[in-house]
C-alpha cells in the first residue's frame, strides 16, 4: 500500500499528545504469547519498544518463555508439567528455566533491541534483589521451585532507565538457603514492577483482542473495564479460566497506583505502538 509523504506526516502529528502524554513517564511491557515466537510479530514488538524510547518513553521489557522452556525440557525427555496454571517445577526442571529465560531468550531479546540501534541491558530477578520469592504452597500439589513474589527493589531498573537503557527482566526470582531460585509467573511479575516502579501505563501482549463477551465473536471485544466492574463479569462468565488470572494482575496494577493497564492483542502488527501513539485502541483498557 502506497502512503504518500503528506499522509505520513499527517500520522506523525497525530502522534504527538500521546508523545507528549507519555514522554518521561514508565510503561511496563509484559511480552510473550505469538508475538515472541513469531519472527515477524517479534521484529515489530522490538522496533516498537526502541522508537517508544526515542521520544522519551521510559520501557520496561518483562518477558516470558514458556514455548522455549517446554520445547528444551522434551530435547530432554522430560515431559513439562502443569497443575491449577502452574509449571510443576522440580530443581531439574528448575535448571532448564533459569537456563531459557536468564540465558538464550534474555539475551536474544536484548541483542535484537541492540541491533535496531536501541540500548539494553539483561536482568533476571536474582539481579541486584529484583524480585524476591517465598515457596508457592498448597496443600494438593507440590510445585516445586515455584514462587510468590515477596518483594520487588526497583533500584537497578531505576539506575538502567536514568541512563537511557531498556531493561530486559526475566523472571526467575531470588529465593532463600533451601530454593536458591524460584520459577514466578511473568504477568504477577511485571504487575509487582510496574507498582513498584509507579508507570503510567501496563501492557500485556497476549494472542487474543483482548476481553471479549463472547468468546466466540471477536467483534464483541470490550474497549474498557472499569475494575469495580470485573467480580460481575466473573460471575456473568464474561471473564473466565485463564483469562481471570491475568485481569487479577490488571487491577491489582491499578489499584497499586498505575495509571491504567492495557490487555492487546500481540497478533496484530506494531499493536504496541497504535495503542500507545493513537486514538484506536487495539485491546481492553482497566482503569479505576
Amino acid at each position: 500500500m502506497f502512503i504518500s509523504n503528506l499522509e505520513k506526516a499527517s500520522i506523525l502529528s497525530q502522534a504527538l499528545p500521546y508523545i507528549q502524554k507519555y514522554s518521561g513517564q514508565t510503561v511496563v511491557v509484559k511480552y510473550g504469547g505469538a508475538a515472541m515466537t513469531s519472527y515477524g510479530l517479534r521484529s515489530a514488538v522490538i522496533s516498537d519498544i526502541v522508537l517508544m524510547t526515542c521520544v522519551g518513553i521510559h520501557v520496561v521489557l518483562v518477558h516470558g518463555g514458556g514455548k522455549e522452556i517446554d520445547a528444551n525440557l522434551r530435547k530432554m525427555g522430560i515431559e513439562p508439567k502443569f497443575a491449577d496454571g502452574f509449571r510443576v517445577t522440580d530443581s531439574e526442571t528448575m535448571d532448564v528455566v533459569q537456563m531459557v529465560l536468564a540465558g538464550k531468550t534474555n539475551k536474544d531479546l536484548v541483542r535484537e533491541v541492540e541491533l535496531i540501534g536501541g540500548k539494553a541491558v539483561g536482568l533476571t530477578g536474582v539481579d541486584g534483589g529484583l524480585i524476591k520469592a517465598k515457596k508457592h504452597e498448597s496443600d494438593s500439589v507440590d510445585y516445586g521451585c515455584v514462587g510468590d513474589i515477596t518483594g520487588v527493589n526497583v533500584a537497578p531498573l531505576n539506575d538502567l532507565i536514568e541512563k537511557n537503557y531498556i531493561p530486559v527482566v526475566s523472571t526467575v526470582a531470588l529465593g532463600d538457603d533451601d530454593t536458591p531460585v524460584f520459577n514466578v509467573n511473568a504477568d504477577v511479575a511485571a504487575a509487582e514492577i510496574a507498582v513498584a516502579l509507579g508507570a503510567k501505563n501496563l501492557i500485556f501482549l497476549t494472542d487474543v483482542r483482548g476481553v471479549l463477551r463472547d468468546i466466540h465473536d471477536e467483534d464483541t471485544l470490550i474497549p474498557e473495564i472499569k475494575i469495580a466492574d470485573v467480580p460481575n463479569l466473573v460471575k456473568e462468565g464474561v471473564i473466565s479460566s485463564g483469562m481471570i488470572p491475568k485481569i487479577d494482575c490488571c487491577v491489582k496494577a491499578v489499584r497499586g497506583g498505575v495509571d491504567h493497564t492495557v490487555i492487546i492483542d500481540g497478533r496484530i502488527t506494531h499493536s504496541l505502538l497504535i495503542e500507545m501513539l493513537s486514538d484506536e485502541g487495539v485491546g481492553t483498557l482497566f482503569r479505576s
